[in-house]
């Protein structure tokens, strides 16, 4: 990689007024555009984050597409912003969780992820020590995913205009032209699938903020799913719709894709995998597992042909060894999701009203 020392990347800043320096903490003059600035960048951020296209020293970044893409493909472009309180908690934190949040929402497409931008708000007083801690976890969670951060902004807002460090990225992905995924493709007939355990970001996130009430050694699955993502569509190359079920968990996310394909889903509530930690702290607080957030899981709607090639593939891979079949997509009613109980009943599962865990992602 071709870098200088006198070198600044290409992470833009606000320009803000420039207070006495202190090395331990953010202040305001590291939001100046100055020598606080570049200081800050050459000794949390390119350590970390560095790539070619950071070290050009550009307000953009120059790509190529990956070898042997064609004309008749298309480009994935997602972006998120990451907030979350603690911002350290059992099994990730928010670096992982930017970085493994975006590259997933990419591959829901089918796509080879690429290239990631990332911005920062920084508020004034974060612990410097803590910052590079965040970004040496973006780095471990890009190179896990095989994706390039290309360009980054910072900004610094004062003392209690932020929660210590909020993150956006935009991700991009290459996707071939064979793959036409989508919520809108799954068809009566298909396998619906989940890659394992449902709920272990949103309880691990609130473990960690002590209000459980009890201990628990229940981690976060906050992953990189696109390798995963790559076996299952090699085994089920047919597959129809993939969705990382995040914010309103499951139920949620099956509400949404049986509105856009006007199908129903409906779930066997016997082949749902649920850690007997999450299931217990649920029963305790009076949540649903199912519309508890995940960080780490996918939804996969199959071809009933390609179904048992797709599990194979999911629990092959060390984030889809509790992978199940959970259900399948039928002509009626359209727009529902349903769910057989375990004695016998149909229980309808309707979109999650209000924020049952604020703050997770």
């Amino acid at each position: 990689m071709a870098t200088r020392n006198d070198q600044v990347s290409s992470f833009e800043t606000a320009s803000c007024p420039l207070p006495l320096q202190h090395k331990q903490q953010i202040v305001m003059g590291h939001g100046s555009g100055g020598k606080m600035t570049q200081d800050l960048i050459k000794s949390v951020f390119m350590p970390h984050l560095a790539s070619e296209p950071l070290a050009a020293a550009n307000d953009f970044a120059q790509v190529a597409l990956p070898a042997g893409a064609n004309l008749n493909g298309y480009l994935s472009i997602s972006t998120d912003s990451h907030s979350v309180a603690p911002l350290f908690f059992p099994g990730g934190d928010i670096g992982s969780l930017s970085v493994c949040g975006t590259v997933n929402d990419i591959c829901m497409s089918g796509a080879v992820p690429l290239y990631l931008t990332a911005a920062f708000i920084l508020e004034e007083g974060l612990n410097m020590q803590l910052l590079e801690k965040i970004t040496l976890s973006m780095q471990h969670s890009a190179e896990e995913a095989g994706i390039q951060i290309i360009a980054g902004d910072t900004k610094v807002v004062e003392k209690g205009n932020a929660d210590g460090v909020f993150i956006n990225t935009t991700g991009v992905g290459w996707i071939p032209s064979e793959h036409r995924i989508g919520g809108e493709q799954a068809q009566p007939g298909d396998v619906v699938l989940v890659s394992g355990d449902l709920g272990d970001h949103g309880i691990a996130v609130l473990g960690a903020r002590g209000d459980l009430g009890f201990e628990s050694n229940i981690q976060s699955d906050v992953a990189p799913l696109n390798r995963m993502i790559q076996a299952l569509l090699k085994a089920a190359p047919n597959t129809h719709v993939l969705r990382d079920p995040t914010r309103g968990g499951l139920a949620t996310a099956l509400n949404e894709i049986a509105v856009q394909s006007h199908t129903c889903i409906r779930l066997d509530e016997e082949s749902l995998p649920v850690n007997p930690a999450v299931r217990a702290a649920c029963e305790m607080l009076g949540f649903d597992p199912l519309y508890v957030a995940n960080e780490g899981k996918l939804i996969a709607i199959v071809p009933a042909k390609e179904a048992d090639a797709a599990l194979s593939a999911m629990q092959q891979n060390q984030y889809g060894s509790h992978a199940a079949i959970i259900g399948k997509v039928e002509a009626s009613p359209i727009d529902r999701v349903l769910l057989k109980t375990i004695i016998g009943g149909t229980r309808l599962l309707d979109v999650m009203a209000g924020e049952m865990l604020p703050r997770i992602c």
